[in-house]
């Protein structure tokens, strides 16, 4: 049984990860080239579903003054990323205990310049997902960079099968078992819901964002940035 919104136990999560989704490394390099890009100076990082805390392990190197916030509400994910991070002893890290994103107002007492939401807000429903972005959105101070990675929704009944055809025939090539590999097909719309890309920048837009963009995209995940 999971200890997380996942499949995958978080002590196990990073190695199975990577054998479940395409490319998922290129998720944290993409978001912290942008972050280097647009905020080099950045002080405060709320990262949400921070999971393991993979993103912060890869950015402190190149950001050591940066303030992370690391929320994600699952305890066994946050003892993870408490492993993890404390080979940075001097790193300035807060972890925010078993907090979902749509509960931070209140919790999170800095503003952060950069928030990130990386495979986590597609889990909820589309309620749960436009008040985890309307959270952000009141958070990040103006002017702030806002980066989200999700599955996504192909637009078409054939592209949804075609794709996940092209997804499930990745994790078997990876050494999945098949009942796992059939086990995430039956996730699609029962456990996560991913929405297209489409509304994806539809909802960014309505949420207030002044810059809404597509960052990365490659099968059925995508990287989209706002600016507020």
């Amino acid at each position: 049984m999971s200890d997380n919104s996942t499949p995958h136990r978080a002590k196990e999560y990073d190695e199975e990860i990577r054998r479940t989704i395409p490319f998922y490394h290129l998720f944290h390099t993409e978001t912290i080239d942008l972050v280097r890009t647009l905020l080099p100076s950045v002080s405060v990082w709320l990262d949400t579903g921070c999971g393991t805390g993979y993103l912060a392990e890869q950015a402190l190197p190149l950001m050591p003054k940066v303030r992370f916030l690391l929320a994600d509400p699952s305890p066994a994910m946050l003892d993870q990323a408490r492993g993890r991070l404390a080979r940075f002893p001097s790193a300035d890290i807060r972890f925010l205990s078993a907090v979902a994103t749509e509960e931070l107002v209140g919790v999170v007492l800095e503003t952060p310049q950069v928030i990130t939401a990386i495979q986590s807000h597609h889990y909820g429903g589309e309620e749960v997902r436009r008040l985890a972005t309307a959270v952000c959105y009141r958070l990040l101070e103006p002017g702030g960079l806002y980066v989200t990675f999700e599955n996504i929704r192909p637009d078409t009944a054939r592209g949804i099968n075609i794709s996940l055809d092209r997804w499930l025939r990745f994790q078997r090539e990876a050494d999945r078992s098949p009942q796992a590999v059939e086990e995430h097909r039956s996730r699609f719309g029962r456990n996560y819901f991913p929405i297209t890309v489409a509304e994806h920048l539809q909802l960014l837009r309505a949420t207030g964002f002044t810059v809404v963009e597509m960052l990365w995209l490659s099968q059925m995940q995508a990287g989209f940035y706002a600016i507020k």
